[in-house]
């Protein structure tokens, strides 16, 4: 990234290979809450436009990550919320209290849940 405070939609877009359908859903407000999909995705001018500072563009490349790993769609998008949120808060946070065994304990029952639910979405799928 170069010293640009803020990047509009097409540049982040490119800079992250997310069309900008996809950024601009994540950004909106879902009609049965009226909540935002994914809080603070971007920084929005008096006249909506929307403008990615770097915080912005890091939380979108964490939920890149989440949703498409390697190539397919893993998650919904409330679960890739509750994932982010969860991040920000204590999931993937170290205490200084934690040791790095903890920590490592933590991912990988994670990623073990994950892959079970992986495979009971494939079953239920099939």
């Amino acid at each position: 990234m170069d010293n640009k405070k803020y990047f509009n939609i097409s540049e982040v877009s490119k800079m992250l290979q997310i069309e900008e359908h996809k950024i601009r859903y994540w950004d909106s407000l879902d009609p049965k809450t009226n909540k935002f999909r994914i809080e603070g995705i971007s920084t929005k001018s008096k006249g909506g436009t929307r403008y990615f500072n770097k915080e912005n563009i890091k939380k979108l490349e964490k939920l890149k990550n989440i949703l498409y790993e390697g190539k397919k769609h893993n998650y919904s998008i409330k679960l890739a919320d509750k994932i982010l949120s969860s991040n920000n808060k204590f999931l993937f946070q170290k205490n200084q209290n934690d040791t790095d065994n903890k920590y490592s304990n933590n991912v990988q029952k994670i990623e073990q849940i994950l892959n079970k639910m992986r495979l009971l979405l494939k079953n239920n799928n099939s």
